[in-house]
């Protein structure tokens, strides 16, 4: 089988990249289309179970009860995306998730934040071409107001990103971050 036949959601979960013109891509633009149908719903859902109902159906997955998620949300995809318990979503967060999100047990992801596991090269001549790398959110993470997590990141356990933050390199466990691009502001003790 040639590695173009294989299914595109595969290739992306594996980092492959997608070059415009593969003869999957359209799958994904349909994908999209279906997940906001589903958003549609849950953004005009007041009802916490509602939400977390809706959400299972976007990320193909069970989402605990545990899990709060305040609206709107915005997710491209869905099925790429994992969350844990105890997990706490706040207003107007964004979650590109080609490339793969996980979201573990008691994370705190503030308002305004985007979760972005999808990039593309820098040569203009190859810049249609997507290249996804999943983003882990260790326990206990709290993502701040407005930060922007980019593809490939791993945000450590018990880890902070300050507000407005834009982290493009892996943040250690126990450790603040904050700035554009993040740099380590302390630790943890």
């Amino acid at each position: 089988m040639r590695e173009n036949d294989r299914d595109i959601f595969e290739r992306l979960r594996e980092g492959e990249t997608i070059l415009p013109g593969d003869p999957q891509a359209y799958k994904m633009r349909e994908a999209s289309y279906a997940t906001k149908k589903l958003l549609l719903r849950l953004n005009h859902s007041a009802d916490p179970k509602e939400i977390r109902e809706c959400l299972s159906q976007i990320t193909g997955t069970q989402i605990d009860e545990s899990v709060a998620v305040f609206t709107p949300l915005y997710i491209n995809y869905g099925k790429h995306t994992k969350i844990g318990k105890e997990v706490f979503i706040n207003f107007n967060c964004t979650f590109l998730d080609l490339g793969g999100i996980t979201i573990e047990d008691g994370v705190l992801i503030a308002p305004n934040v985007s979760l972005l596991s999808e990039g593309h090269p820098l040569s203009p001549q190859e810049r249609h071409s997507l290249i996804p790398k999943p983003i882990l959110i260790k326990k206990n993470a709290w993502i701040g107001a407005g930060a922007t997590i980019l593809q490939g990141v791993t945000v450590g356990e018990n880890s902070i990103v300050a507000a407005g933050a834009v982290v493009s390199i892996d943040v250690p466990d126990n450790t603040i971050v904050g700035g554009i691009p993040a740099k380590i502001i302390r630790t943890i003790k």
